[in-house]
């Protein structure tokens, strides 16, 4: 099902795939156990793959300006989606993979809420995969190139993951950074 203005599902459709869209509010725990019960009704079966992609951050220069309603609302973004999607569509054979960030590995005092949780995800030990991205989408790409020279190495790298090629990679992440040296 396109919706207007959505890129994604007329990419997915076009190579003979079904994409569903169902927006909602991640951050409470009934509305994770909706997503997955939905999927599974639309698609049939069961969640074969679980890209949890949600993420909330704002900048705040200092820790003293940085509210706790701000980093409880992080949190409930960023990290309790993971828990209960992973949790309700979790079956032998599934493939989890969770977007982190550079951040988890550099620091990055201005986002503290966000950066973290980013290292929440990496360091939780569950045997699952992540992508630790650095910002890659600026104004700057849309206003300058086309659709067809603008690159998706972070959606390669999930994709990756996600397939049966990468059945024995486990527990790691992939830094598509763009060739920043990071520890970890």
């Amino acid at each position: 099902m396109a919706v207007a203005g959505h890129k994604i599902p007329r990419r997915v459709e076009q190579h003979g795939r079904k994409c569903y869209l169902f927006p909602t509010d991640t951050t409470g725990r009934e509305n994770c156990r909706k997503v997955v019960d939905e999927a599974v009704e639309v698609f049939g079966g069961h969640i074969d793959i679980l890209f949890n992609n949600a993420a909330f951050q704002t900048m705040v220069e200092d820790i003293k300006n940085l509210g706790e309603d701000q980093w409880l609302h992080t949190f409930n973004t960023n990290i309790h989606p993971i828990f209960y999607l992973s949790k309700y569509a979790l079956k032998r054979g599934s493939v989890i993979i969770n977007n982190a960030s550079i951040n988890a590995y550099t620091g990055r005092p201005d986002l503290l809420d966000y950066t973290s949780t980013k290292g929440t995800i990496v360091g939780k030990g569950i045997l699952v995969n992540a992508v630790a991205p650095e910002p890659v989408w600026t104004p700057l790409i849309p206003a300058t190139m086309t659709n067809d020279a603008q690159k998706y190495e972070i959606a390669t790298c999930v994709v990756f993951l996600a397939a049966a090629d990468s059945s024995c990679i486990s527990g790691q992440t992939i830094h598509c950074n763009g060739g920043t040296i990071v520890s970890g």
